[in-house]
């Protein structure tokens, strides 16, 4: 099939080289604008940029997908498809429209579960026993339109939002590559999804790592912490310095002691005392230092019981 294929970060490469590796044409791929990124604010290619330019295709950076320049150079190449996964705009629907077989999207969740901008770190810190992958044709809503495919991937005791992320890239991009040929000899069913069970997985920020004893569970604490490993990442205070929480047990065991302080510190951890439960932390990183684990850390700075955090 004749492509046009949208996207932009890491989860969207694979996808990519799927649709290559499977012999169809991609005759555009449209990713977001570079950004600059680091100290130095130089300007970096999205993934699928650079990844687009490895195999000499064709690229496109659209400010604004919507463009009447842009939508008309997609009319203009006639696509039989276009693929989008990741890619960061909403396409009107002229754009929705213009394909053969219309515009297809590859979802990292079950939906109607999780619609939105990060449904992956969301699965994680809502405590999901599984997640997984959708294809389903676009729609003009968020995430709404009709389901065309689905796999289902179970999630490990300490699943991150890192190791998911990996799982569903790579799932998805399996999923795509088997759904194509039968999108073109007309054999899939179109699954209208029950919106009574949607829900929506919002955007990310660094504000959302903020740990707070007083109001959270410690298992609501690990799951977010897992959920936001590698990024935005988990933190809370300490002696005036931020520290980054990138692991972390939960200890049922109700111990004495005030909530938000340490009240008991073993070899390779440090026991805070929760709104429920008390959390071990496991590996760390303390503003300025570099990430390791806690039985490190103790060797070289003092906590003791008794010490706040927060």
């Amino acid at each position: 099939m004749k492509i046009v294929f949208m996207g932009t970060p890491d989860f969207a490469v694979e996808t990519l080289n799927e649709i290559v590796n499977a012999g169809h044409e991609v005759a555009l791929v449209v990713t977001q604008p570079d950004k600059p990124k680091g100290r130095g604010n130089k300007m970096q290619f999205p993934p699928v940029k650079e990844r687009a330019l490895e195999l000499e295709l064709p690229v496109e950076q659209p400010v604004k997908v919507k463009d009447e320049e842009f939508v008309k150079k997609l009319e203009e190449m006639n696509p039989d498809i276009i693929v989008v996964v990741a890619f960061g705009q909403i396409l009107s629907e002229r754009i929705l429209n213009l394909p053969k077989y219309g515009c297809i999207n590859v979802h990292a969740s079950l939906l109607p579960h999780l619609r939105g901008a990060a449904p992956i770190q969301w699965s994680v810190i809502d405590g999901d026993k599984e997640s997984g992958v959708t294809i389903q044709y676009m729609a003009k809503g968020i995430d709404t339109g009709d389901v065309i495919a689905k796999t289902v991937v179970p999630l490990d005791a300490k699943e991150t939002g890192g190791s998911l992320h990996d799982k569903l890239m790579i799932a998805g991009a399996k999923l795509l590559a088997e759904t194509l040929p039968k999108i073109e000899q007309g054999d899939i069913v179109r699954e209208k999804q029950d919106d009574s069970k949607s829900s929506y997985a919002k955007m990310l920020d660094k504000k959302l790592g903020k740990l707070d004893f007083h109001t959270q569970t410690a298992e609501e604490m690990e799951r977010l912490i897992r959920g936001l490993n590698p990024w935005p990442s988990a933190y809370i205070s300490l002696d005036g310095k931020t520290l980054k929480i990138w692991s972390a047990d939960v200890i049922k065991e109700e111990l004495p002691g005030e909530v938000g302080t340490v009240v008991k510190v073993v070899k390779d951890g440090f026991y805070i005392k929760t709104k429920e439960g008390c959390l071990n932390v496991k590996e760390l990183q303390l503003e300025g230092k570099k990430r390791m684990d806690t039985k490190s850390f103790l060797l070289g700075y003092e906590i003791i019981p008794g010490t706040k955090i927060g």
